[in-house]
């Protein structure tokens, strides 16, 4: 089952070749939240919609990267960032990795985590 294409503006697919450009580059203008999951993955498919929701409410605030792991070349960006598990999310700000965490959360665990990363 292939995750659905992303009516949120704020939700985007990216892949290894964009990676550099829409993410890295543009974290310097809005912080990316990068979720790195796989297809198979049930805690993948369970954390999605906590994240969306999330991206949603914040309007704008950040933005919401998904990259699969199993698609073309995503692995090597999962192994360049030594992603260990999935999900694993990682928050993009300013072209660098502000922070990181594995496995489902709730939508109160993640605004919280934002908020330890972002103020």
């Amino acid at each position: 089952m292939r995750m659905p294409s992303y009516p949120n503006t704020f939700v985007f697919e990216t892949h290894y070749e964009q990676f550099q450009e829409q993410v890295v580059d543009a974290s310097r203008q809005t912080p990316i939240l990068v979720d790195f999951w796989a297809d198979w993955c049930g805690p993948c498919h369970a954390l999605s919609p906590h994240l969306e929701r999330v991206i949603e409410e914040r309007e704008g605030e950040i933005r919401l990267a998904k990259l699969e792991v199993d698609e073309g070349e995503n692995m090597r960006l999962a192994g360049h960032y030594r992603v260990r598990g999935f999900p694993t999310v990682i928050l993009f700000h300013l072209g660098e990795e502000q922070g990181r965490f594995s496995g489902a959360r709730s939508r109160h665990q993640i605004n919280a985590w934002l908020l330890e990363h972002l103020g």
